[in-house]
C-alpha cells in the first residue's frame, strides 16, 4: 500500500491545494467575529465590563484547546478526514446562534461550538499537510497552511465590518458564515482524502533507512506524548509556552482592540481596516517565513518574532487619541510580521521533533497549550482592563510576550539540520 504513496508538495499538490482552500474556509468562519462581536457586546447586550465581554473568547479558547487534543488522538485512531468532517458539522449552528441570540449567553455558547469547530478542523488540516509534505518541506507547508487560514481571517473580518457598517451588526454579517460552513463541509466530504497512509509511509521509510528512528517511539502512550510536549523535551516545551503566549496576545487583539480603537474615536470602517491589517500581514508574510525557517532553522525566527510582537503591542498602547489611525495601522503591520515569524515556525518545529507515529498527538498537545492562551489572555486582559484601563492591559501582554521570547532564546535547542 505504501509503495504507491509519495511524500512532498509536488507529488501531492492537488490534495495539498484542496486542504489549503478548506483551511481558508476554517479561518473565514472565525474571522467574521473579529471586527463585529466585541462591538455587539455593548451595543446590543449592554455588556460594559471588559472581563464579562471577553467571556466569549475564553469559551472559544477553552473549547478549541480541548478539541485540539481530541483531534490529535482521534486523528491517529480514526483518521484525519473524519475528524475534519466532524469539525465542520459542529460549526454549522454557529452563525445561526449568533443571528438568533436573545442574550449574551447564546453568544458564549456559539463560541464554544466555534472553538470545537476550529480545534478539530484546523488541527486536521495541519496534520494532513505535514503528512503530505514530508520532512523537507514542513516549514513551507505550514507557511501555506497558515497563510490561507489567516488571510481568510483578515478578509472575513474586513467583509463583516463593511457589511455591518451598511446593514447593522446583526444579522447580515453572519449570513456569510452560513455560506462558509456549507462550502467547507461540502469540500471535506466530497473531495478530501485521508493522509494516514502518508504518515505510515514516512514512518516505515524512517525505520528502513535508520533501523530505528531516533525521534520516534513505537506506539507511545498519550501520557508520554503529553509529558514530552508539555515539559520534558526542551524544544517541544519551549514551543508550547511560546504558542500559549502568542495566542494570549492574539486573544487580546481580538477582544479588546475593536473596543480600544472605538474609544479612540475610530468609526466602524476604520476599525474594520485595523482588524484586517494585522491578520492579513500575519497570513501573507508566512509565505516567506515558513520556507525561511526550513533554510535558517526555527529558533531565532521564533525569538525575534516574539520580541517584534511585544514592541508592536507596546506601541499600540502608547496612543489613545482620534489621530492615531496611521500609528495603529503601522503598529498592526509590525504585529502581523512578528506573528508570521512565529506561527508556522512553531508548527514546523513540532514536525521536526515528533515522530510520525505520534505527530498528530504532539500537534494536538501543542495546540492545547497554544489555544489555552486565549483563555489566559481573556482573563488577564479583562481583569487588568477593568482595573487599570485597556492601555495597561495591552502593556502587560506586551511584557509577557517579550518574556516568552527571552525564555525561548535560553531554553530551546535547534530542531532542524540548519543552524539553530
Amino acid at each position: 500500500m505504501t509503495e504507491s504513496v509519495a511524500l512532498g508538495l509536488r507529488a501531492n499538490w492537488r490534495q495539498f491545494s484542496l486542504l489549503v482552500l478548506v483551511n481558508a474556509f476554517v479561518g473565514a468562519l472565525v474571522g467574521l467575529e473579529r471586527s463585529v462581536l466585541p462591538l455587539l457586546a455593548e451595543a446590543e447586550f449592554g455588556i460594559a465590563s471588559q472581563q464579562a465581554m471577553l467571556t466569549f473568547i475564553a469559551a472559544f479558547g477553552l473549547a478549541k484547546a480541548g478539541a485540539n487534543l481530541l483531534a490529535g488522538y482521534w486523528g491517529d485512531r480514526f483518521g484525519r478526514r473524519r475528524v475534519l468532517i466532524l469539525g465542520w458539522l459542529l460549526g454549522i449552528p454557529v452563525p445561526l446562534m449568533v443571528i438568533w441570540a436573545p442574550s449574551w449567553d447564546w453568544i458564549v455558547a456559539a463560541n464554544l461550538l466555534l472553538g470545537l469547530n476550529q480545534g478539530l478542523a484546523w488541527s486536521s488540516t495541519v496534520v494532513m499537510k505535514i503528512d503530505l509534505a514530508g520532512p523537507k518541506q514542513r516549514g513551507l507547508a505550514m507557511g501555506l497552511n497558515e497563510f490561507a487560514g489567516y488571510l481568510a481571517v483578515a478578509g472575513a473580518a474586513l467583509a463583516a465590518g463593511l457589511v455591518a457598517e451598511r446593514f447593522g451588526l446583526r444579522p447580515a454579517p453572519f449570513y456569510l458564515g452560513i455560506a462558509v460552513t456549507a462550502a467547507g463541509l461540502a469540500l471535506s466530504v466530497l473531495f478530501v482524502r485521508d493522509t494516514t497512509a502518508h504518515m505510515r509511509h514516512e514512518m516505515l521509510r524512517n525505520y528502513a533507512t535508520t533501523g530505528a528512528s531516533s525521534v520516534d517511539t513505537p506506539a507511545p502512550t498519550m501520557r508520554w506524548v503529553a509529558d514530552e510536549v508539555s515539559w520534558r523535551n526542551p524544544a517541544l516545551a519551549s514551543v508550547s509556552q511560546a504558542g500559549l503566549v502568542n495566542n494570549l496576545n492574539d486573544g487580546l487583539a481580538w477582544g479588546l482592540f475593536p473596543v480600544f480603537f472605538a474609544a479612540g474615536g475610530m468609526d466602524l470602517k476604520q476599525i474594520s481596516v485595523l482588524a484586517f491589517v494585522y491578520p492579513a500581514i500575519w497570513g501573507g508574510a508566512q509565505l516567506v517565513t515558513g520556507p525561511l525557517s526550513d533554510r535558517w532553522g526555527r529558533k531565532w525566527l521564533i525569538v525575534i518574532g516574539m520580541l517584534i510582537q511585544a514592541a508592536a503591542l507596546a506601541a499600540i498602547a502608547m496612543r489613545t487619541d482620534p489621530l492615531a489611525f496611521n500609528w495603529w495601522f503601522g503598529s498592526s503591520i509590525a504585529l502581523g510580521v512578528g506573528t508570521a515569524m512565529v506561527y508556522p515556525t512553531l508548527l514546523a518545529a513540532i514536525g521536526d521533533v515528533a515522530g510520525p507515529s505520534w505527530r498528530s498527538r504532539a500537534v494536538g498537545v501543542y495546540r492545547l497549550w497554544r489555544d489555552l492562551g486565549y483563555v489566559v489572555g481573556a482573563l488577564t486582559a479583562g481583569v487588568v482592563a477593568d482595573a487599570f484601563g485597556i492601555p495597561s492591559a495591552i502593556a502587560v501582554v506586551a511584557a509577557l510576550t517579550a518574556t516568552s521570547g527571552i525564555l525561548v532564546a535560553f531554553r530551546m535547542p535547534r530542531t532542524s539540520s540548519r543552524w539553530p
